[in-house]
């Protein structure tokens, strides 16, 4: 009887060892999905952003768009040729309005004058 009680103890303990294993794994292969999760947001995040700000590009595009000179027509209703330049659209230029107050400041006095 005792060894059999011996022998349901050995086996408790080798299930003991393998469920142990499996859950470092499981916990390993949590801490990876983990980590991709965090990579995964931080891009959705970034998506996100470019899709916000495509409802004011596109408004651009179209106020850029509607500034083109139309077709001049003379006396005979016949459309005259406009040189091909004129006929795209305004070219859009991004001006900032904020300067960095680090790129302005120099940081060791190197830029001063004697």
């Amino acid at each position: 009887m005792l060894l059999t009680r011996i022998n349901e103890k050995k086996a408790e303990l080798e299930n003991l060892k393998q469920l142990r294993d499996l859950s470092a794994g499981l916990a390993a292969q949590m801490q990876t999905l983990q980590e991709k999760l965090s990579t995964l947001s931080s891009g959705t995040e970034a998506v996100a952003a470019v899709l916000s700000n495509w409802h004011t590009v596109l408004q651009a595009i179209n106020m850029a768009s509607t500034k083109v000179p139309k077709p001049k027509t003379n006396e005979g209703g016949e459309a005259t040729e406009i040189v091909a330049e004129n006929t795209l659209p305004q070219t859009l230029v991004r001006i900032p309005v904020e300067r960095e107050q680090s790129s302005s400041i120099p940081q060791d006095g190197s830029d001063q004058e004697p």
